[in-house]
């Protein structure tokens, strides 16, 4: 039985290697299009590669995956961070939890990964073949599938696809001949752009959880927040951008950000601690939250319109609401988002009601599997798009491997 795997990212590889274990019998074929396999999970978590995540926090998994949660939860029953924790820790990578609950290999590189990857499809006789772009997948009258290559015919029994994320439908052209219900695809996950001299003049500076909102909606995320020359990143725009990512597509990357520089909390909490701030007589330079660096403070006094020279005990009421609402309600004008081309998230492609739930093969054509982001599912930063990789993956494994009752059209 040959098995065609078309994507050889962190999904497709981690497939091949839980199926050939699976079904030693299996012929399986991984092709991929780019000259490096795993070339993005290579440069995931800035090389660091962020695995997976302790879930410690998240008490509903619709917080990490703003789309397909319903059916991560599901797959989890499976195959969970657990799991994977202990799958790689069984292959000689140790592990680490940082106190922000993210999971990395403890030698900081993510080549490890790679290679720990490379090391069983070599060992396990799979066949990786690179530079080999997919135009299309026709089925046959036999029940197999042709994958056609730019410069090949593959006959198969089984597809897998898992090539990732496409920021244009255009990128999910060769499913045309499998007639799929897709999702525009829009970015997700990047920083975004503001055009803010004074804001530009803080940059390196990382507030730490801050609470973000995009201005007349619900949307909004908390985290540690990165000023940089062009604007804003870190966790919590990250986190902003997933859960934002079809309005801000929408609205072509333009939002007015309101920023909560507090620690998240709220106008009379803050009121009171600056209450305790006016009776020390100090002044308004010199006695500050201390989270807030000492040129960030001077920023938003300016901001507020409170001079340096002030002492907390001469604010009035007007100037004393104006620095409340600076610091719970701070508003921001974003240009656009910043692109980084070697590591992106896209929210959208394959639509999920395509899949049977429990084998994530298609309804209508039984031997061809999906898994990882060409699906419309993805997570929030923190190793959590990662996780669905290997979830999906070892799903798609076993269920061939089992060689699962899968649904039919009529189903």
């Amino acid at each position: 039985m040959r098995v065609t795997i078309i994507g050889a990212g962190a999904a497709g590889c981690f497939c091949a290697v839980e199926l050939k274990r699976r079904l030693q019998e299996a012929d399986v074929l991984l092709l991929e299009r780019h000259t490096r396999p795993m070339a993005k999970l290579a440069v995931t978590g800035g090389g660091r590669c962020n695995l997976t995540n302790s879930f410690r926090h998240v008490t509903d998994l619709s917080q990490v995956y703003p789309r397909g949660w319903r059916l991560m939860q599901r797959l989890f029953h499976d195959f969970c961070h657990t799991d994977t924790i202990r799958w790689w820790e069984t292959e000689g990578i140790r592990l680490v939890e940082q106190p922000d609950d993210c999971i990395f290999p403890q030698s900081q590189d993510a080549g490890e990964v790679v290679r720990c990857l490379m090391r069983n499809i070599t060992r396990l006789g799979i066949t990786l073949r690179t530079e080999s772009k997919v135009t299309s997948i026709v089925p046959t009258a036999d029940g197999r599938y042709r994958v056609e290559t730019e410069d090949d015919s593959i006959l198969t029994d089984h597809v897998v696809i898992t090539t990732g994320g496409s920021p244009r439908p255009s990128g999910l052209s060769f499913l045309d001949a499998l007639a799929l219900k897709t999702v525009q695809p829009v970015p997700s996950l990047f920083a975004l752009n503001i055009d803010d001299h004074a804001l530009h003049s803080l940059t390196g500076t990382v507030v730490p959880h801050c609470r973000i909102a995009i201005a007349g909606t619900r949307l909004s995320a908390e985290g540690d927040l990165l000023i940089t020359h062009f604007g804003m990143s870190g966790p919590a725009i990250l986190r902003l951008s997933s859960y934002a990512a079809r309005h801000l597509a929408e609205h072509e990357y333009r939002a007015t950000l309101i920023v909560n520089w507090m620690l998240g909390h709220d106008e009379n909490q803050v009121r009171s601690e600056l209450r305790d701030f006016a009776l020390t007589g100090k002044s308004v330079a010199n006695l500050r939250p201390l989270h807030l660096t000492s040129r960030h403070w001077s920023m938003l006094l300016q901001r507020a319109n409170i001079s340096l020279t002030q002492r907390w005990n001469s604010l009035n009421t007007k100037e004393s609401n104006r620095l409340i609402a600076t610091l719970t309600a701070d508003t921001y004008h974003t240009l656009g988002r910043r692109t980084h081309k070697e590591e992106f998230v896209t929210c959208g492609g394959v639509a999920l009601s395509e899949l049977n739930p429990s084998t994530l093969a298609l309804k209508h054509h039984p031997h061809v599997h999906l898994a990882g982001e060409v699906l419309d599912i993805d997570g929030i930063t923190g190793g959590f798009n990662l996780q669905a990789a290997w979830t999906m993956g070892h799903t798609v494994a076993k269920a061939i491997a089992n060689n699962s009752n899968f649904l039919s059209p009529t189903e």
